[in-house]
């Protein structure tokens, strides 16, 4: 019952995801139309991905963020962890109990890219960082490509047993699409603030939503009716 419920609630999202993700296209392609802003972390983003596909693939660092942020997301839930392990390309976390928050946070969790932001938010607080702007976007942009890069490679170059433990692949693809949409758009809002507006794409996806749907229930009102 619980997973049949799941699969519904990923239905119903289905086009607020596919909005989503044109209203996070949209903001992406104003941040690239801002070239001598946003270089430096479109530069991380390039070269993340060709050291990534060209020389090493990083798998003990991902698999590293994505336990602990399994184990850091459970115990957020308040959870009990009972054993972590990590290994080169594999690891798992044990805990009392789970839920789908705490199976799905590292597919749409940046580990990487919060612990760069913390540390550079941190140090503002005893130094003026401002002149080391442009590194951070690089770092940024660089975290950025890895998380998702690694989380497509984790998703669907291999059988995760993930998936169906949240809820089914099905709610589980959807969940982590529309997640990392939003957290996307979040970054870019943070790194590029007089670029980008949330509020505009919330309201473009909200009034998007509202209109499929009701052409999809008029739709089955319709038939339903003509049917009798």
């Amino acid at each position: 019952m619980v997973r049949l419920l799941k699969l519904l609630i990923a239905l119903l999202l289905l086009p607020t995801a596919v909005l989503t993700f044109a209203q996070t296209v949209r903001i992406l392609l104003a941040v690239l139309g801002q070239l001598s802003a946003a270089v430096s972390f479109i530069a991380g983003l390039v070269v993340y991905s060709g050291i990534h596909y060209g020389y090493y693939n990083f798998s003990r660092p991902y698999v590293f963020a994505h336990e602990i942020t399994h184990a850091l997301a459970a115990l957020l839930c308040g959870c009990r962890i009972k054993d972590v392990s990590i290994g080169q390309d594999s690891g798992y976390v044990k805990m009392d109990r789970c839920n789908a928050f705490v199976v799905l946070a590292p597919y749409f969790v940046p580990a990487y890219v919060i612990a760069a932001a913390l540390v550079y938010v941190i140090a503002d607080l005893f130094v003026d960082v401002s002149p080391y702007r442009q590194v951070f976007l690089f770092v940024i942009g660089f975290f950025m490509a890895f998380h998702f890069i690694q989380t497509f490679k984790t998703l669907f170059e291999a059988d995760q047993p993930d998936l169906k433990l949240a809820g089914g692949k099905v709610f589980s693809v959807v969940m982590i699409t529309l997640a990392n949409l939003v957290v996307l758009a979040v970054v870019l809002k943070a790194l590029f603030p007089e670029t980008v507006s949330l509020l505009e794409a919330g309201k473009n996806v909200l009034a998007g939503t509202v209109n499929i749907w009701r052409i999809i229930v008029n739709y089955i009102v319709e038939k339903a009716i003509n049917a009798a």
